[in-house]
């Protein structure tokens, strides 16, 4: 949002501009009607092109040299001159999920509360996007009005329905248009309304009564919008200027923000990816048929889920089976000839391989012998419902529903009229292994899930699943050129289903509605998404002949997950432990994930591709106030530096080792001048593209993914220092606001001293002699005199709200900061005309740091009575990287800890092995601390034995001790707070303390432990 409205710095805020409606020659003159549209743009060509310019540098953007002007109507250029109020195009790239509408919807009421610009159209490519973003400012009205105190009007545009035109045009407020393109650029006569003149709109074209109001465009999905029809509409609608967002532009204009597949993932701001695959295995001979679903560790041996025929009374069937080391399947079968001589030799859960004494060797995911594609549609299917049922026992205890998506080949594979019950061969097949699977569930569900047992049993089969479809071969669904132009809105099967999925998004993530499972064509395949969406099925016919892009699929179901209250599950400790899209292909996980995995590197070819000093000069590093361009010699030292630590290749790719250290917190020192800017210069190094990024974005979900939870976990020890710890708390901060207001005059007067802007004019002249090389070079000119120059600031003619911007960034009240401001002297406060800018930055850092002092200092925490559920102990259990993983352990509460570094590896391998500690566990992700900086996710609790029967428990923090690791000041911040929380804790519920510290290892630990004891 910032990206796009500091592109328009310095424009003055205008009402909107009254105009007088022509009422048309039927009307005589009779009527006149107010309009207001909005007002035009004062910047001057190269004020905008500063502003734009500066967006770009700090989002790391190439830098635009001029603005972008729409084709006329006859496909040519809009000549170069500018004059105020020329159209400009700006494009914001969003990866799909990451809330483009959000934060277009909050641009519009920030370009009207900051310029006054107050009539907008969204223009989409489709019926599904229309449908999303006419719902999405329905639902977030509320919220902005909270935020902005206004609310929008909106409509989505009809041509029946023109006198919600009329009030577009006519209301001063901030209205919004909601039109896709076929509304205007279709050959059909309903199409073509928008440009005749109209008896019921007396005698106007809507067209020009849209063009009075000089509306900015906002284009969602702009690549699918470049026909030519399309195009040449554009300038009819008269936009004041065009915004454009997508996850994949085709055409670059003015790239002012980017945030890319792998922004995203990083910034968790999507789920993460887990693949499935379902290949076919040839085996010579009697081809005896085999589909290895998994491999569980969480039984003191390996065991493997397949399916094999078995001989029964009434013939041969496919069963699922557990296979142990040692089990032959000859017996298994009943006899059946073909499985003589597989015999299991060994069950190998690191590559998930099932080993035969005949030498055979099945793979999980992998389907052998007499495979036909029936077979694979319906393992397909199978594996769909298990993933879909093992995230729902995780998430239903935290109000999450979970959705599965199918995208099917043929309509008529779901829904066939040529049949009784209407159901296609895909719907019968789901209701069958649907129904054998919740049975399945149910006979190992633990007593205690009461609820979820419950919920289970109140889902009817047949209600549980339902299909949204563009077209329908009996007429049951709307023509769709109707669809199109959104009069009868395109309906599936049955009336309900169209609004259930496309509409009414709230019921469908209701638990009172059985809907759990959708099936699909192409109609959703963009411009359709739901933040509930965990599992999405590829059942394909041919995957070569498939046009829609895997991304476009995957897209669907990346958005972060809301719970039953709309709250988006997006805490950063357990955003991808609940959010985890699992893709069930009908490929193997290679060749899926490969070709993901290019298609998301094509789309992030805007990214430089090589980390090297060509690239890092000229770039800016920011840190607080601080600001260091990069000359030639910094950035050379900072291509030195990744190649000494082999985070480059010889090509000047980033390499695995970059990405590793980058994840464990283990980067080496940075040279001296660049370390005080140590985050910007990494963040800067993230900007270079690297394959190895994408690998942390999709996993193989055939993985072992379980870690057991042991006795540990019960052992008296533990369950009491579970208890002592478990406690939900609240805080509260209760510092003088007169002292406050004290100590901020008392810094301010000290330490602000804003400096007037300064220019460094550098002279120099051409060296004698001078080659061609170095022209090419740059070092044809020897450097002469510098000399400076003093000047005001760029933007001093702007009126600034100054209470307001501190205000904004200290999170303090406009009284406080005013009565701030008015105790320094006057002499300081006229340093604010020097450099608004820096005052107001300086001003802001120096206030946040006395208030951050304050709430340490009168930080109190109260006990609730509320506690933490062991629950989180087992959700642990799931979605586990076991390439983080240590060897089995015997006093930790999982057979595995899962560690993020080198550092806690030999940490557990100390505590593991200590006679002093009883028992300890990696604290799960959703055990959280409150604190005013954010929630904070201790690492350990221990129980040691001290003195006979006497225990002690200690809550550890793990840091490293080199200076390169220094810990940033929000998480010093955490930590002081954790440390108020364990002292006050016990003390107010009157019991032993347990003791809370940072620690770099085991020693320092005992040397603590010793001081307490």
């Amino acid at each position: 949002m910032d990206a796009v409205v500091d592109c328009f710095a310095g424009q003055p805020r205008q009402d909107p501009l009254k105009y007088t409606v022509d009422p048309g020659a039927a009307a005589q003159a009779q009527l006149e009607v107010e309009g207001f549209g909005n007002g035009a743009i004062k910047l001057t060509e190269d004020g905008l092109i500063e502003n734009i310019t500066k967006v770009q540098r700090l989002a790391m953007q190439p830098l635009s040299d001029s603005l972008t002007y729409f084709a006329d109507d006859k496909g040519k250029k809009k000549p170069a001159s500018y004059k105020p109020g020329a159209r400009v195009n700006l494009d914001v790239e969003m990866e799909t999920g990451t809330g483009k509408t959000y934060v277009y919807i909050k641009t519009m009421f920030e370009m009207h509360k900051r310029y006054g610009w107050s009539k907008f159209i969204i223009m989409v490519p489709s019926v599904a996007i229309r449908e999303g973003v006419a719902k999405s400012i329905q639902m977030t009205a509320e919220h902005f009005q909270q935020e902005y105190g206004k609310k929008v009007r909106s409509f989505v545009y009809n041509s029946k329905r023109l006198h919600e035109l009329e009030s577009f045009s006519s209301d001063s407020g901030i209205n919004v248009m909601v039109i896709n393109v076929q509304a205007f650029n279709a050959s059909g006569a309903d199409n073509r309304r928008i440009y005749d003149e109209l008896d019921d709109f007396q005698s106007r074209r809507p067209i020009d009564v849209i063009a009075k109001n000089r509306p900015i465009l906002i284009l969602d999905e702009p690549q699918k919008m470049e026909g030519p029809a399309t195009q040449k509409a554009l300038p009819k609608f008269n936009p004041l200027f065009i915004l454009r967002y997508s996850a994949t532009h085709k055409t670059i204009h003015n790239k002012v923000h980017r945030l890319d597949a792998v922004d995203a993932f990083n910034q968790k701001l999507v789920k993460k990816i887990r693949v499935h695959g379902v290949e076919t295995k040839g085996l010579s001979g009697t081809n005896p048929y085999l589909f290895l679903h998994r491999i569980d560790t969480s039984s003191a041996a390996p065991v493997a889920f397949v399916d094999i025929e078995v001989k029964t009374k009434t013939g041969i069937k496919r069963v699922p089976r557990k296979l142990e080391q040692g089990r032959d399947l000859l017996d298994m079968s009943k006899g059946l000839e073909v499985y003589r001589g597989f015999t299991v030799s060994n069950i190998d859960a690191r590559d998930d391989t099932v080993h035969f004494t005949n030498g055979d060797v099945l793979h999980a995911g992998e389907a052998s012998g007499d495979v036909t594609e029936r077979d694979i549609r319906r393992i397909q299917i199978r594996e769909t419902i298990t993933a879909h049922l093992e995230r729902e026992q995780v998430l239903f205890a935290r109000g999450v529903k979970v959705l599965s998506l199918f995208f099917i080949d043929e309509v008529v594979k779901y829904r066939d009229y040529g049949q009784d019950d209407d159901k296609g061969e895909y719907a019968c097949v789901f209701e069958h292994e649907y129904e054998q699977a919740v049975a399945d569930l149910l006979s190992e569900l633990p007593l205690e899930n009461v609820e979820y047992r419950k919920h289970l049993e109140g889902i009817d089969v047949g209600k549980t699943h339902r299909g949204y479809f563009s077209i329908d071969k009996k007429g049951r669904m709307t023509d769709p050129k109707a669809a199109a132009r959104g009069e009868l809105a395109g309906q599936s099967t049955e009336p309900s289903d169209y609004d259930l999925i496309l509409k009414d998004k709230e019921r469908l993530l209701s638990f009172d509605e059985p809907t759990r499972f959708i099936f699909s064509h192409s109609a959703l395949r963009e411009g359709w998404d739901n933040p509930n969406v965990f599992v999405m099925c590829m059942l394909k016919h041919n995957e070569s002949q498939n046009t829609i892009s895997r991304r476009q699929e995957v897209g669907r179901g990346l958005r972060i997950a809301v719970n039953r209250n709309g709250e988006r599950m997006d805490h950063p400790a357990t955003v991808h432990d609940i959010n985890v899209l699992t893709v069930v292909a009908s490929e193997s996980y290679k060749g899926f994930v490969t070709g993901l995995q290019k298609e998301i590197a094509e789309n992030l070819s805007a990214r430089p591709q090589l980390a090297d000093a060509d690239y890092f000069e000229g770039k800016s590093l920011k840190t607080g106030d601080l600001e260091l361009v990069l000359d030639k010699t910094l950035a050379k030292k900072l291509e030195r530096f990744l190649i000494k630590n082999d985070y480059v290749d010889d090509d000047g790719h980033i390499t695995e080792a970059y990405h590793d250290a980058r994840k464990s917190e283990e980067l080496a020192a940075l040279p001296e001048d660049l370390e005080e800017h140590r985050d910007a210069t990494f963040a800067l190094i993230d900007t270079v593209f690297s394959s190895a990024a994408l690998n942390d974005m999709l996993s193989d979900g055939r993985a072992p993914k379980k870690n057991k939870l042991n006795d540990n976990f019960d052992r008296n020890e533990f369950q009491e220092l579970w208890r002592r710890i478990n406690r939900k708390a609240v805080y509260q901060v209760d510092f003088d606001s007169n002292a406050l207001v004290k100590t901020c005059i008392d810094r301010l007067e000290r330490d602000l001293s804003v400096a007037p802007l300064q220019y460094l004019v550098t002279e120099g002249t051409l060296s004698d002699g001078v080659t061609d090389e170095q022209l090419r070079s740059g070092d044809a000119f020897v450097q002469g005199k510098l000399r400076t120059e003093t000047g005001t600031s760029a933007h001093s003619r702007v009126s600034y709200d100054v209470i307001g911007a501190i205000c904004e960034n200290t999170d303090l009240t406009r009284r406080t900061v005013g009565e701030i401001l008015g105790g320094i002297q006057t002499v300081k406060f006229s340093e604010f005309a020097k450099n608004p800018e820096q005052f107001i930055a300086d001003a802001s850092h120096m206030i946040q740091e006395q208030k951050a002092t304050a709430i340490i200092e009168k930080l109190t925490y109260d006990a609730l009575e509320e506690r933490y559920s062991s629950e989180l102990f087992t959700a642990g259990e799931t979605g586990n990287d076991f390439k983080k993983a240590t060897d089995k352990l015997k006093n930790h509460v999982y057979d595995y800890a899962i560690v993020d570094s080198k550092i806690e590896r030999e940490f557990v391998k100390d505590l593991d092995t200590s006679s002093k500690v009883i028992v300890y566990s990696k604290l799960p992700r959703g055990f959280l601390i409150p604190t005013p900086v954010g929630d904070y996710n201790p690492d350990w609790a221990i129980a040691f034995k001290e003195g006979g029967v006497k225990h002690l428990y200690f809550v550890a923090e793990t840091k490293s001790d080199l200076p390169s690791m220094k810990m940033r000041e929000l998480e010093q911040t955490k930590i002081k707070c954790a440390r108020k929380f364990f002292d006050e804790i016990g003390r107010r519920i009157n019991e032993d303390q347990v003791k809370y510290d940072v620690v770099t290892n085991y020693s320092d630990l005992m040397a603590l432990v010793k001081a307490v004891a």
